[in-house]
């Protein structure tokens, strides 16, 4: 995953890759996370105003700034999975994969024949706008477009090693918040950290990695590497953006007239 996610120049992350969502429609933010040091982008289709043309400017502008574009696609629908690859997307998470077919038909979409049904489109920015040698498109496409299925349900949690053993399946993400709304468990719950805990274990005996978000919280990115987590997310640009803002103007409110 981590040589996955490094672009041609720039080297593997010595730790678990770190990335943020991107949700703000506009390729500033792109530019900012690369900036900033993070290894990957998420552009986030699911829970975002995006369109997919929007979707796929953010992809281009992190790519250029050095920093891997993944997109997180809202349903298991093929033509989204095709277009934003082809847009140039190094790879998809796909919400909600509870079982093996559907992991199947998702990783499906995102592989050539014969692995999969994904339709040739080397005349897009993924083929280089037709610059780029068919084969060599294909084998990008087959090879190194990452496929995560995110697990958010019990169903999924019981299914994982299954799901995992899929091929072209590439990783796994634990969408641990909807993951507990669907269990009727509380964030802090110990049953939850029990499943998320399962589909680690479950990862490491793939060999394929599993991310988890943590919010804006840092340590807590940290200790996820440490429980396990081939991948972490934190935060997210328009959360980011927030907690700047209130701070300063709680600190404007708090400080001493001069």
């Amino acid at each position: 995953m981590s040589a996955l996610l490094a672009l041609p120049g720039r080297p593997a992350p010595a730790q678990a890759p770190v990335g943020t969502w991107l949700k703000i429609p506009a390729v500033e933010p792109a530019e900012i996370a690369a900036f900033a040091g993070f290894d990957f982008v998420v552009v986030d289709l699911e829970h975002a105003p995006l369109s997919v043309e929007t979707a796929a400017r953010m992809v281009t502008v992190a790519a250029l700034a050095g920093v891997a574009p993944l997109v997180r696609v809202p349903d298991h629908g093929a033509a989204t999975v095709q277009r934003v690859l082809d847009a140039g997307a190094h790879g998809v998470l796909v919400p909600h994969v509870d079982t093996v077919d559907e992991a199947a038909a998702v990783a499906g979409a995102a592989r050539f024949p014969p692995r999969g049904r994904r339709g040739a489109g080397g005349t897009s920015r993924a083929g280089l706008w037709g610059m780029r040698p068919t084969a060599e498109y294909v084998a990008f496409g087959d090879e190194q477009a990452l496929v995560v299925p995110q697990l958010e349900s019990e169903r999924a949690v019981a299914a994982a090693a299954d799901i995992l053993a899929v091929d072209g399946v590439d990783a796994v993400f634990v969408g641990a918040a909807d993951l507990g709304l669907s269990a009727g468990l509380a964030p802090g719950d110990p049953a939850l950290a029990q499943m998320v805990d399962h589909v680690l274990a479950a990862a490491a005996r793939a060999g394929k990695p599993c991310g988890l978000a943590v919010g804006a919280d840092a340590r807590a990115g940290a200790a996820a590497a440490a429980r396990g987590a081939g991948f972490v997310m934190l935060a997210n640009d328009s959360t980011l953006l927030a907690h700047a803002a209130r701070e300063i103007v709680r600190e404007y409110r708090g400080a001493p007239s001069r």
